[in-house]
């Protein structure tokens, strides 16, 4: 993503103020509410979670105890991690999170072998880092050794023609259009093939 000057990128301040006293988690009601939030029906989640219908429908009203190995397929139908269903949302980012960007009004951050723009940056405890990032370099020798950081990264490509280089697998050629998602404490580094810089957009994770 970066080469290694630039880590700091990657060093964002979460702020989340004086500790809240907790409250019992009511399982049934988390569950109710993650499959909402992705507008599923109860079929649509017993279907994705591979449970039936009625004990989907128990737990989320509080008339079963599911077992762990329910409980692993609920969380792997809900796309989260067993513990997730176990953590309630923070108060006050349930809601109303948002962070608008313009064209040109990223923030820039320019490095031996790309230029990058880090957009949302008025967001202070984002979950994910997204920026648009020009590829300059055009060997991977620029980079002096592989870029890796914590956290998993997705790749796309907007412009041009890049090859991504990886620590694990061969080199891929991606054009306009083509994605990319990766374990990012993998090497990694990109260049580009085209005449002029290439162009894509990095988002990385921050958990």
């Amino acid at each position: 993503m970066t080469d290694q000057a630039s880590h700091p990128l990657l060093r964002v301040t979460r702020d989340t103020g004086a500790p809240a006293a907790t409250e019992p988690l009511d399982l049934g009601a988390r569950v109710r509410d993650l499959r909402k939030a992705r507008g599923w029906t109860l079929e649509q989640a017993a279907r994705q979670a591979g449970l039936a219908r009625s004990t989907l429908s128990k737990i989320e009203n509080g008339q079963m105890s599911p077992t762990y190995e329910a409980l692993k397929k609920l969380a792997q139908g809900l796309e989260i991690s067993v513990p997730q269903l176990f953590t309630p949302p923070l108060r006050g980012q349930i809601n109303g999170r948002m962070a608008l960007t313009k064209a040109g009004e990223g923030t820039p951050k320019a490095t031996a072998t790309y230029e990058h723009d880090l957009l949302a940056e008025t967001l202070s405890q984002k979950r994910m880092m997204p920026y648009r990032a020009r590829i300059r370099a055009r060997a991977v020798e620029e980079f002096g050794g592989w870029v890796r950081h914590d956290g998993e990264e997705f790749l796309y490509v907007l412009t041009g023609v890049v090859r991504l280089y990886t620590e694990f697998y061969e080199p891929i050629e991606m054009r306009r259009g083509d994605s990319a998602y990766y374990d990012a404490t993998m090497g990694h580094n990109v260049i580009s093939t085209s005449p002029e810089d290439a162009t894509i957009l990095w988002v990385t994770s921050l958990d």
